[in-house]
């Protein structure tokens, strides 16, 4: 099955940037005015009883028995407080449970119920209860930061100057390989069956009616074939980040020999991809294709076509 190639949107793209630096201010003035922490008994044992029964019914399929992860990430422990710790507004989790759980259902849970189970996942990653229930308003709930008891305090240092930058994971392994992988790979793949110079010149729909069209070929067509080969050759780091999880919740195998290789060839496959495309030739692109196919079903043998997504980013 074939998939129309991304482009990237030069406007969207400074758009975003805008919305991110503003992003950074309001998370800075959002820290600098929470009052409370998980530690300080955010959520009643009743509460926590209520959820742990609605956990049961509508969570434990996929999040496992005992918040341990099983077809979804785990909801307790290291990998969870990876995700949702560190200081963040306990508002982004209950509005994440809101939104999107159960997944067969999403948002067919009361403000209450979200609660009530957000509590109760606060009590299995051993945060102690208070007297008063956890409320269900974003202003209540942006003023409690999730901190662990073995996470630095707010405000601890930060790295000395010149220290090596840490960027740690936002996305799961599955959100890397569809913003990343999946597309960029499309994109060499088409040129199998469509040769770049046969496209529209860039502006073809400058007076389409939606943001996609209208910015889809901003770009030269082989520069998108560049582009994309570049991608797959530069994402080897991000395949490698320490504390990344798949999206059963299980830690991506970065300590793995095998995991390694594939990685490496990943890189590799990409470096030729993009040697190709600047021949402008696409056959020589198409011959390429077949480097990127065979790295990508090597790894995809052993740690994703496995009988069932809870096994998946197991080392076997």
């Amino acid at each position: 099955m074939r998939y129309a190639h991304s482009r990237f949107r030069f406007l969207g793209l400074c758009a975003v940037l805008i919305a991110c630096a503003a992003t950074g201010s309001v998370l800075s003035s959002t820290y600098a005015q929470q009052a409370r922490t998980t530690q300080d008994g955010v959520f009643s044992p009743a509460q926590a009883t209520r959820g742990a029964a609605l956990y049961e019914e509508r969570c434990a399929a996929c999040h496992g028995e005992k918040l341990e992860g099983s077809i979804g990430p785990e909801l307790a422990g290291a990998g969870f407080l990876g995700v949702w710790g560190g200081g963040q507004p306990l508002y982004g989790l209950f509005d994440k449970v809101a939104k999107t759980m159960p997944a067969d259902s999403p948002g067919a849970l009361s403000p209450t119920q979200v609660a009530d189970i957000v509590a109760y996942m606060l009590q299995a990653n051993q945060f102690r209860a208070g007297t008063v229930d956890l409320g269900t308003t974003e202003a209540a709930l942006r003023q409690v930061a999730v901190v662990s008891a073995s996470q630095p305090p707010a405000g601890a240092a930060a790295p000395a100057a010149g220290s090596a930058l840490s960027f740690p994971a936002t996305g799961n392994l599955n959100q890397v390989m569809r913003g990343i992988l999946f597309p960029s790979s499309n994109v060499l793949f088409d040129v199998q069956t469509q040769d770049p110079s046969s496209r529209p010149k860039p502006g073809a729909h400058a007076e389409a009616a939606t943001t996609s069209s209208r910015y889809g070929d901003v770009y030269e067509p082989w520069a998108i074939v560049d582009a994309a080969a570049i991608s797959l050759a530069e994402v080897g780091p991000l395949l490698m980040t320490p504390g990344r999880r798949c999206e059963n919740g299980k830690p991506v195998p970065v300590d793995q020999a095998n995991w390694q290789q594939w990685v490496r060839e990943l890189g590799e496959a990409g470096r030729a991809a993009y040697k190709a495309s600047q021949t402008r030739n696409a056959e020589m692109v198409s011959e390429a294709t077949n480097q990127v196919s065979d790295s990508c079903a090597n790894c995809h043998r052993v740690y994703r076509d496995v009988a069932t997504a809870a096994q998946r980013c197991t080392p076997r």
